[in-house]
């Protein structure tokens, strides 16, 4: 009988440490997973196809012109592109997006995940409205028909693309006009 019992002591004791040794992986898991949801630039070329329509929704908070934040995860707009911070635009596409979403359950529709494990995501507003949608109508973004398939870019305001160069220099692959824009920034800065 006393082996009896000590054998089950053993049994209950293994299994405890198992389910305890599997929690302290999964807790680690789910810090690979946040920190890989730290901003990170969005990479075109390393988003692939998200397994399975998921769907988040909640307020956001406003990284940029074409990215938010919702229940921790970072979300990038899908089909289009907006100005960064420093570029011209940046920030008046930011509050642009802050004013549609304020005060707003934004729901977002995982389709793709890149390099970063940041989420591209078709987001709506309640009413239904495309956040991508309505940001090119402002002519705050433009349509990025490589991922898109053209679908946001009847919506463009004329001569957005002048408007967001910086923006279209980025889609047509001329990197060489970013940098260059960089160095003229990083030069007036300097000089204050």
């Amino acid at each position: 009988m006393e082996i009896v019992f000590l054998f089950l002591l053993i049994v209950v004791v293994a299994l405890w440490s198992f389910k305890s040794n599997d929690r302290r992986t999964q807790n680690k898991t789910t810090r690979v997973r946040q920190a890989k949801n730290k901003l990170q630039p969005f990479d075109a070329k390393s988003a692939t196809s998200h397994p399975s329509k998921y769907e988040v929704q909640g307020s956001a908070y406003i990284v940029d012109g074409d990215t938010l934040v919702i229940q921790k995860i970072q979300i990038r707009l899908f089909g289009i592109d907006a100005p960064e911070m420093n570029h011209p635009y940046g920030i008046k596409a930011k509050w642009a997006l802050v004013s549609l979403c304020k005060g707003q359950a934004v729901r977002a529709e995982f389709t793709e995940e890149d390099a970063y494990g940041r989420t591209v995501a078709i987001c709506c507003l309640p009413d239904g409205r495309d956040l991508s949608a309505e940001m090119v109508k402002l002519g705050l973004a433009i349509d990025w028909p490589k991922f898109s398939k053209g679908r946001y870019s009847s919506l463009e305001t004329p001569n957005v693309r002048k408007k967001l160069w910086l923006a279209d220099a980025r889609q047509k692959g001329r990197m060489h006009v970013w940098d260059q824009f960089e160095a003229k920034a990083k030069a007036r800065t300097s000089k204050e």
